[in-house]
């Protein structure tokens, strides 16, 4: 991965990438747009995904301008297009190729949750379809007080298709991602603090000095022990507890010799 600041992945998908130490940004840079997003973004974010090399630590999604991202291009609803990836291509698509078109969307969300690393979206403004889910992808989510989270697909006849729901039940639980996603309402940021969606609310002016923050103090622990508890974390979502608890002991153990040179 470049250390490079001002390299762009992808002209076309609109996402550059910053690397300062173990900290890589990612930036979705169409401002003028509201960093809506097509299937070249996707692309473009799952090649930062495959690029990652074992030095990075903390991934930090962001939008240029004063919005994350307000969810798809509107070039994307064209059901009469039959180029550009969007809904009037995948349409026309044999159902097998048209869900394995989809599963590669999805990669560029996915790698958010990569082993080893830790994700934070800075949210401002607009989060908004793709752009909900594209913050739901990540570990944390430091929301502007300005900020707004909504999966209306439901509205347009469509689903959810971009990893949104799986994440979005792991934090809020059923009931509450079932009545978010049925009526595709918006949730602010204290409401989304309140249920769990975002890790810190701050003014919009505080921002990136919270997003730095927290980097700082997710960076602070030794890189063993910090991806060694992120895995735990992690897999207790799934684990029932016999499984859950033989993994921290497994875990322990593991952090015990390498701390000691197995002695």
């Amino acid at each position: 991965m470049t250390a490079d600041p001002t390299t762009s992945l992808s002209e076309s998908g609109w996402v550059r990438t910053r690397r300062d130490g173990a900290v890589l940004t990612v930036s979705l840079d169409r401002p003028e747009q509201l960093n809506a997003q097509t299937p070249a973004t996707w692309s473009a974010l799952a090649e930062v995904g495959a690029a990652l090399d074992d030095d990075v630590r903390v991934v930090v999604l962001r939008g240029e301008g004063r919005s994350f991202s307000a969810g798809l291009d509107r070039s994307m609803f064209d059901t009469a297009s039959t180029s550009g990836g969007g809904l009037g291509e995948l349409v026309r698509l044999p159902v097998e190729q048209a869900q394995e078109r989809i599963r590669a969307y999805q990669a560029g969300f996915r790698w958010l949750r990569s082993p080893g690393v830790v994700s934070v979206a800075a949210v401002q403004g607009h989060a908004i379809g793709a752009g909900a889910q594209l913050a739901l992808a990540c570990d944390m989510r430091v929301m502007a007080d300005d900020a707004q989270l909504r999966l209306p697909e439901v509205t347009l006849g469509l689903v959810p298709d971009l990893t949104g729901t799986s994440t979005l039940v792991e934090l809020v639980g059923y009931s509450r991602a079932l009545e978010m996603c049925l009526t595709g309402r918006a949730v602010g940021a204290a409401e989304a603090q309140a249920i769990g969606l975002a890790t810190a609310v701050v003014p919009a002016a505080e921002l990136d000095d919270a997003v730095a923050d927290l980097t700082s103090a997710l960076l602070a622990p030794p890189v063993g022990a910090s991806r060694a508890t992120a895995a735990l974390v992690r897999s207790a979502v799934r684990n029932d507890f016999p499984t859950q608890d033989a993994a921290e002991r497994a875990a322990q153990v593991q952090r015990l010799h390498d701390l000691t040179g197995g002695r």
